[in-house]
């Protein structure tokens, strides 16, 4: 029987639209100003799902949400109006509305996706908690500015309610493997992580799940100007180092992530990929760096949504202390690559953390 009532607000890409998408064929719909096309709701979604034998992993929050037997999906919010009728259509919900905050002050759902344009996403994720709400995932980037990412991370922290933000690869259990590996001494002590710059720092942070101490400083070189698009992302190469003495590198070219320590390393070439554990191994010649069996899950492309909501779900049973890819990472990583670019346009100059200036932030290409 469910036990938590769950809602979506946005019904976008990650609310609704990629299940959507699969099922019609079409990948060029995306926000209120580009509307959803005409749909067949019938044949492209009660035949397919409820007449077909075929399981494939969620890849939107509503269909995530709807798959936990312990979750009821029972509201859903969005500007556009035939979306919310898709929406209605394909999970027999009711309590639709166009107003995200009505919705949560009526509904007083448990758990909540916002999968909204990042404008607002801060001010909603505050109030669903303010409402009631037991946990909450949304989709990256976390917010525009620090400002609006302390809020939110500070919002859920006082309540007590896990926190979320986005579907990246991080909150594959293989992450988790990774971690109990660095932190077991596995592979040693850790001399430094490795990452790409060139791969939005603060939207596939998968570094920062891996740093447990407090960046002190960062340097930066060769940034981009902003695009034509306005998108102002970090795209140059950097450092930072942490108040443990943690040395992180952000290079163009690098792995997702390489942790390498004194008598290992772990090593993860690309999203999604899997994971590679090296351990010194002695021989008659000396020890060598030697590729061990991975002891865990292996990586699979998709699953972000189910994969942080099912970190959510453990945070509320007591099994995680905060999501892989919890707000407050998130929230770290966004002041690192803003810092970065504030070295940058320096042309190298230390920049300390925490940032005085919480007002600034980042104007973003692919999600906005």
């Amino acid at each position: 029987m469910a036990q938590y009532r769950g809602a979506v607000i946005g019904l976008g890409w990650m609310g609704m639209l990629y299940d959507l998408a699969q099922r019609m064929g079409v990948w060029h719909v995306d926000d209120i100003d580009r509307p959803t096309p005409e749909l067949d709701l019938h044949r492209k979604f009660y035949y397919h799902d409820r007449h077909s034998t075929r399981k494939s992993i969620p890849t939107s929050y509503a269909e995530a949400l709807s798959d936990r037997s312990e979750i009821e999906l029972v509201a859903a919010a969005d500007r556009d109006k035939r979306r919310l009728a898709a929406f209605g259509e394909r999970y027999g919900v009711r309590a639709l509305y166009t107003d995200a905050k009505k919705m949560l002050q009526q509904e007083k759902p448990d758990i909540v996706a916002i999968a909204t344009n990042t404008k607002g996403r801060s001010d909603l994720t505050c109030y669903a908690v303010e409402c009631g709400a037991k946990g909450i995932v949304t989709e990256k980037p976390i917010a525009y500015t620090l400002e609006e990412a302390d809020h939110m991370v500070k919002a859920c922290a006082d309540a007590g309610v896990p926190l979320c933000c986005g579907a990246i690869s991080t909150s594959h259990p293989a992450f988790g493997t990774a971690k109990d590996l660095m932190t077991s001494g596995a592979i040693g002590n850790v001399i430094s992580i490795e990452a790409e710059s060139d791969k939005n720092l603060s939207q596939h942070q998968n570094w920062s799940y891996f740093v447990d101490s407090t960046p002190a400083w960062v340097i930066g070189l060769g940034d981009l100007p902003k695009r034509e698009s306005g998108s102002n992302e970090f795209r140059g190469q950097g450092m930072m180092i942490t108040d443990a003495g943690l040395v992180v590198h952000f290079r163009k070219g690098a792995p997702a992530v390489r942790i390498t320590g004194t008598r290992g390393e772990l090593y993860h070439p690309e999203h999604y990929s899997d994971w590679t554990l090296f351990q010194d191994v002695e021989t008659s010649t000396g020890p060598h760096r030697t590729e061990m069996p991975w002891p865990g899950a292996k990586m699979h492309m998709g699953g972000g949504a189910t994969n942080g909501l099912a970190d959510v779900m453990d945070c509320l049973a007591g099994k995680l202390d905060e999501p892989k890819n919890s707000g407050r990472r998130v929230a770290v990583a966004l002041e690192v690559e803003i810092a970065i670019k504030l070295s940058a346009a320096q042309g190298g100059k230390r920049v300390d953390l925490p940032l005085d200036d919480r007002t600034i932030g980042l104007e973003y290409d692919w999600h906005r």
